[in-house]
């Protein structure tokens, strides 16, 4: 795979086991006071081991389309990510990656470094917003991308802001910006800033419609549990939602093994087959506690009526849970809904996935910018 422009790969994203997320850092040198992650240099970095384990055990015949690499920033490790870009190449796996592009800094030059790292990529995406011009301006920003889009094949940005009136009028001027300086080559993501890691200490709430983990309603099948995702320290977990898994022990059925142990192909058999990961897939976390428990109360988490909690009930749910799934996928029924509402997922435009994952809904256009289909 040599060329993944971003609606691409939001169409992947739908496609449960279709791509593998490696948080390859913690760390980051920049200090945006907006960070989801609550990144610095003194953050976490294990060493690479398990990355290049779990990668090399790709095969021609069982492998994820694509690995996209984030951090932290993961360009602070570029040998490691031009390592990883090889070895999936060579069972056909493309590679994408998500940078800070902390290394603009100071005129917006590609080091050369950065440049052997990027070289291979699929697709870059960078990240822009008003916390991060603090720390590296807009022109160095667009500097520096311009140089990287003569090595890789395609680019996006992934611009937030609140979503009030001042950050309305951030992102229009960011996104006349862009249009200006590249047309339509490079798409952008447009979501809200939210309250996690730095950012949980400054910027108020601000749900996407509806109130769920997708965006299109609390009970909607989940958007999160489609690829596998291992952090830092090589742990396999099923949900992409890092922050939501870093506050404590994830329960079971959200961890799927580890990268230093496991290969691919163990690792997307759980992937697809675990009942309570094909159960949020398909019903949701919400629906899928309703139908099969536990209840409420048995937490201590029950929500206000009318407000269903998706990760919360996600969480929550446990072995008897997984046992009653698994009864209902073991059926005819069971398994055609499964199937079509998988489908029907899959079959949406990139601007309705990308809504679904929460951009919001009158920037989501952009993300097919350029796209040929």
């Amino acid at each position: 795979m040599t060329a993944v422009h971003l609606a691409d790969l939001l169409t992947l994203g739908a496609r449960p086991a279709a791509g593998l997320l490696l948080s390859l850092t913690d760390r980051c040198p920049l200090a945006c006071a907006h960070c989801s992650t609550d990144s610095t240099m003194a953050s976490a970095q294990s060493p690479g081991g398990p990355f290049r384990a779990l990668v090399s055990s790709f095969t021609p015949d069982c492998r994820p389309e694509l690995i996209l690499m984030s951090g932290g920033e993961p360009l602070l490790r570029p040998a490691l990510v031009r390592e990883l870009t090889a070895s999936a190449a060579t069972a056909g796996t493309g590679a994408a990656l998500l940078t800070g592009m902390f290394f603009a800094r100071g005129g917006g030059r590609l080091p050369p470094a950065v440049r052997r790292a990027v070289t291979g990529l699929a697709h870059l995406a960078a990240s822009l917003d008003a916390e991060h011009e603090r720390e590296v301006g807009r022109a160095e920003v667009f500097r520096a991308l311009g140089a990287a889009l003569d090595h890789v094949p395609h680019a996006s940005l992934h611009l937030t802001a609140v979503p009030d009136a001042a950050g309305h009028a951030y992102l229009d001027g960011v996104i006349a910006d862009v249009r200006r300086r590249f047309g339509t080559r490079v798409p952008m993501l447009v979501g809200a800033v939210r309250p996690t890691g730095r950012a949980a200490r400054r910027v108020p709430v601000h749900p996407p419609a509806g109130r769920g983990a997708t965006g299109r309603g609390a009970t909607a099948p989940c958007e999160f549990a489609h690829w596998p995702v291992v952090d830092q320290g090589g742990t396999v977990y099923a949900c992409t939602r890092q922050s939501l898994l870093r506050g404590g022990p994830a329960p079971a059925h959200l961890v799927l093994g580890h990268a230093a142990r496991d290969t691919w192909r163990t690792l997307s058999e759980r992937t697809l087959g675990d009942p309570l990961l094909r159960s949020v897939r398909t019903l949701g976390p919400v629906t899928t506690r309703e139908r099969y428990g536990p209840p409420p109360a048995a937490d201590g988490c029950a929500t206000r009526p009318g407000t269903p909690d998706p990760c919360g009930s996600c969480l929550a749910l446990d072995p008897a849970t997984a046992d009653a799934t698994a009864r209902q996928f073991a059926t005819p029924g069971g398994r055609a809904v499964e199937h079509t509402v998988l489908a029907l997922a899959a079959a949406r435009p990139p601007h309705r996935l990308a809504a679904a994952r929460g951009t919001l809904p009158r920037y989501a256009d952009l993300v097919e910018l350029g796209w040929t289909g």
